[in-house]
């Protein structure tokens, strides 16, 4: 377990690592926020961060970075909130069949989240996918090793959907818990809806991407689905 005020170190310097890629400092800390303690005491709580498996220091010189159990926790409380994005309902007029809304839902998924999303009917074994400029435009895309899982993720994504067995509206997949080889340097944002055949819809990504819009997402075009089929 941590503190209180670990966690609230811990959300800070994820949210920052998400948004610039770069390990994050104790003195930029020390001097974005308030945590009412002085630079050297964060300092200690970062080492404690370390010791608890909540962070990972690349270099002694360098910033922190979390690792996949202080994106778990993080994950699992943006779960909680239940909060929503707008909801996409200018679809609702733009598809005559199961499939054009597949596809219209994939494109907008993509879009609104610059991730690789896709949406698969698991028994008939068909995929819309979107997203590859969007999610390209990632500096992780620059290591060759993440390139190289990505690959792997579109490459198996179809044969192995149904491996991806939840059993909540939304599931979270973090590096290691994705059910797929190789899958250590991304991420997956899961949810299922059964329309005529029950589909899994997917955004894909690096760990550092931005959860809190992405769950937001997801929750907003689960609404929707439900007031679709109501």
């Amino acid at each position: 377990m941590i503190t209180d005020r670990q966690n609230q170190i811990l959300n800070c310097l994820i949210r920052e690592y998400i948004k610039t890629a770069e390990p994050v400092g104790s003195d930029f800390l020390a001097d974005k926020y308030d945590f009412g303690i002085c630079p050297s005491a964060i300092r200690i709580e970062l080492q404690s961060l370390i010791k608890g498996g909540y962070l990972e220091q690349p270099h002694t010189s360098a910033g922190r970075i979390p690792t996949d159990r202080a994106y778990r926790l993080f994950v699992d409380e943006l779960l909680k909130r239940n909060e929503k994005e707008r909801e996409p309902k200018s679809l609702i007029e733009d598809y005559d069949n199961e499939f054009e809304l597949a596809s219209g839902l994939t494109k907008y998924l993509a879009e609104a989240s610059s991730m690789f999303s896709a949406f698969h009917f698991l028994h008939r074994q068909l995929s819309w996918q979107a997203g590859w400029e969007e999610i390209s435009k990632e500096p992780e895309f620059s290591n060759r090793k993440f390139i190289s899982s990505f690959i792997s993720f579109l490459d198996a994504f179809e044969e192995n959907a149904k491996k991806l067995e939840f059993d909540a509206p939304i599931k979270v997949f973090i590096g290691k818990e994705i059910p797929l080889p190789g899958m250590n340097n991304l991420s997956l944002i899961c949810s299922k809806y059964s329309l005529d055949d029950e589909a899994l819809i997917v955004l894909a990504g690096p760990k550092r991407m931005d959860y809190d819009k992405n769950i937001r997402l997801m929750h907003s075009l689960n609404k929707f689905l439900e007031e679709l089929h109501d």
